[in-house]
Formats: C-alpha cells, structure tokens, sequence
C-alpha cells in the first residue's frame, strides 16, 4: 500500500490525538489542575481565580473545544485508512478465490484423465 502525503495539518492532528491520548498527558492536566486550585486556594492577598475557580473553568473547556475536533479528524482519517485496507483485502480475497477456482477445475480434469473419480 502507497505511504499517503499528510498535509501539516494531519501531521498536526495525529501528534496532538497521540499526546493527548496519552498518560502523560492526562497527568500534565491533573497536575496543572491541581496546582491551579492549591494557588488559587492559598490565603494569599491576590487571588487571581477565586472559587468557583471560572478561569480554571474557562481554560479546561477552551481545551476540551479544540481537542475534540483534532481528535475527530485523526479518527476520520485512521477510519478512511481502514477503508482502503478493506477494500484491498477485499479485491486480494477476489483474486484468490477465482485462483482457487481455476485450480479446483484443473484438480477435475487432471483427475478425470487419471480416471481417479
């Protein structure tokens, strides 16, 4: 199967979709959350996200925004690859079985000539 040309973009997404599947990602984010609440909780003068935490908010959903479309785009791509590699199995099952068949008809003749039937 040809390698596909990947635009910048698909190389982009696929990065970001193995990073942010990932461990270490997830606790980068639980770290940072939880860093951001013990700050932000600390009795200090200035505060610059008291509770409920809106900014925390704020900054997890604007997250959540932009992953999940670059998510969906890798698995549109890794379902279009899916797609062809069926399709070729497909046609190399197609083949196959027409071989099969074209031996299996020999296989007749030969035994007929042999008089083995």
């Amino acid at each position: 199967m040809p390698r596909e040309k990947l635009t910048v973009g698909q190389k982009a997404a696929d990065v970001i979709t193995t990073f942010g599947g990932s461990w270490k990602f997830i606790i980068i984010v639980l770290s940072y959350i939880g860093l951001w609440i013990v700050v932000n909780s600390i009795p200090w003068e200035y505060k610059w996200d008291k509770w409920p935490f809106i900014m925390l908010n704020l900054t997890l959903s604007c997250l959540a925004a932009m992953q999940a479309p670059i998510i969906l785009m890798s698995q549109k791509r890794g379902n279009e690859r899916d797609r062809l590699n069926q399709r070729y199995d497909y046609l190399v099952n197609r083949k196959a079985e027409r071989e099969i068949s074209t031996i299996m008809k020999d296989l007749k003749k030969i035994k007929k000539r042999l008089d083995l039937t």
